[in-house]
């Protein structure tokens, strides 16, 4: 079982930067890839960035390449989403995800653990 706990949203001007954490409990959590995605009102929950359990290799969203970073600390059980330039279109519910493979990492039912979200929001 892995337990995922977000923090680090709130609301930004447009051009800020904000920094999300993923604090995992279990002893696992090292071996599981770590995604996140954000759902804004009204639509559908997309994919943003994920990582896999060595941190080698990392994919994201066309819309956030550039601008936001994922990383991970497994020491500390913790993943990040560091988010530079941010537009009102990033405003969403943020979520992280553990997945046992860095396998089709766009596709949220490919992770089998979720947090409870973060919101951020970005004003104009």
């Amino acid at each position: 079982q892995v337990q995922l706990v977000e923090s680090g949203g709130g609301l930004v001007q447009a051009g800020g930067s904000l920094r999300l954490s993923c604090a995992a409990s279990g002893r696992t959590y090292s071996t599981y890839a770590m995604g996140w995605f954000r759902q804004a009102p009204g639509k559908e929950r997309e994919f943003v960035a994920a990582i896999s359990w060595s941190a080698y290799s990392t994919y994201y969203a066309d819309s956030v390449k550039g601008r936001f970073t994922i990383s991970r600390d497994n020491g500390k059980n913790t993943g990040y989403l560091q988010m530079n330039s941010l537009k009102p279109e990033d405003t969403a519910v943020y979520y992280c995800a553990a997945a046992r493979t860095y396998n089709q990492v766009v596709v949220d039912l490919r992770y089998d653990y979720w947090g409870q979200g973060t919101q951020v929001t970005v004003s104009s």
